[in-house]
């Protein structure tokens, strides 16, 4: 083979090379090409899935959201008509509360009319009653007389005072009465003054009951007893002294329960009037 064959044959060779080289290259491209367009429309499907998925994410949240409020808005609902049950509840005690109240404002005004007509009756039963006590005083033996008659002014003291209940006032009375009615059931023995033969004398007093009251001087020498029928003072026999001096201890409670012989004036009735 000569040169120029030989050149011919490499030439071929090499334009054979560079269209295989072509084919290679053309092909290489297009596979490129087709690669590049698989990847861009998986990018395209990608995000269209992405922005599938944000919506979705985005109406799921706008539905919890919904949910919740739904949620909320019920619940107040709810709490409202719990409210509204507890108003009716209430409403329904307030009103008859307000019957019961009414009731006893009713019952109330009435007492308050009987207690202005029972005022009416009791305060000429009260008066009769302090004039009757008066003359009781007055008529009885006549032991503590300052102290009895101080709690009988202080009576008539109160019942002009429009402070002073009438309660209060009928208790009073009530309470002197009773009182008074102690003394015939017990003895005393108490300290005071006392004319003795034209001399005011400073004497122990004994009482008994009602029945009988003397009186012993602090030297024990001079003695005297009231007569209720004659109602004056009369002097005693020194045969009284050792009784009364042991009634003056049994009083003061200084010495033991016993017998002792004293004066003892028949009773005389007293009149007061009656209630």
């Amino acid at each position: 083979m000569n040169s120029l064959q030989k050149r011919q044959m490499l030439k071929t060779v090499r334009l054979a090379l560079m269209a295989l080289l072509a084919i290679v290259i053309v092909g290489f491209i297009g596979s490129f090409q087709v690669a590049h367009a698989q990847e861009q429309k998986l990018q395209e499907t990608q995000g269209a899935q992405m922005k599938v998925d944000n919506a979705a994410r985005k109406s799921q949240e706008k539905v919890t959201k919904v949910a919740d409020e739904t949620k909320t808005l019920l619940d107040e609902y709810r709490a409202t008509l719990r409210k509204i049950d507890n108003t009716k509840i209430y409403n329904d005690q307030l009103r008859k509360l307000i019957e019961s109240q009414k009731t006893e404002v009713v019952s109330m005004r009435k007492q308050i009319e009987e207690i202005k007509q029972t005022n009416k009756e009791i305060f000429p039963l009260m008066l009769r009653m302090i004039s009757n006590l008066e003359e009781f005083i007055k008529l009885d033996v006549p032991f503590l007389m300052d102290e009895r008659n101080r709690r009988l002014s202080q009576i008539k003291e109160i019942m002009d005072k429009a402070k002073v209940s009438t309660s209060e006032k009928f208790r009073r009375i009530i309470e002197a009465y009773q009182i008074e009615n102690e003394y015939g059931r017990t003895i005393e023995a108490y300290r005071g003054l006392q004319n003795v033969d034209g001399k005011e004398l400073t004497v122990d007093y004994l009482r008994v009951g009602r029945i009988s009251l003397v009186y012993q001087t602090l030297d024990g020498k001079e003695q005297g007893y009231w007569d209720q029928k004659e109602r004056k003072w009369k002097e005693l026999s020194s045969g009284f002294r050792k009784s009364i001096t042991l009634g003056l201890k049994m009083a003061r409670k200084q010495s033991a329960p016993n017998l002792v012989e004293l004066p003892v004036p028949a009773p005389e009735e007293v009149q007061v009037e009656t209630l």
